[in-house]
């Protein structure tokens, strides 16, 4: 088994999206001097790495915490998204495991 950095996101830190893109930022970013784009698309960018916690490229593993409460706040289609940016590893260049807890 691979040795993999991981990262936690707790699902009851937030209840809507803007919420859960600051705990993207909170998890996945480290000193920088702008925002992070509050959109999929930027998600998907920030799981690549390079943005103060894990080199680009690093594969990493993901914990949910509360996913369940994750599902019920933020849809059942917005989850399945951000669930498929997360492990679509042949088009994104990430390399992301997820446990959801």
């Amino acid at each position: 088994m691979d040795m993999r950095e991981v990262f936690t996101i707790d699902g009851r830190r937030f209840s809507n999206m803007a919420g859960f893109y600051d705990e993207v930022e909170r998890v996945f970013t480290f000193g920088l001097d702008r925002k992070i784009g509050r959109n999929l698309n930027a998600f998907s960018d920030i799981l690549r790495g390079g943005f103060g916690r894990h080199e680009y490229g690093q594969p990493i593993h993901i914990q949910w915490l509360a996913y369940e409460k994750s599902v019920r706040n933020l849809g059942k289609e917005n989850m399945d998204t951000i669930v498929e940016i997360i492990l679509d590893t042949d088009h994104s260049g990430h390399d992301c495991t997820l446990e959801q807890l």
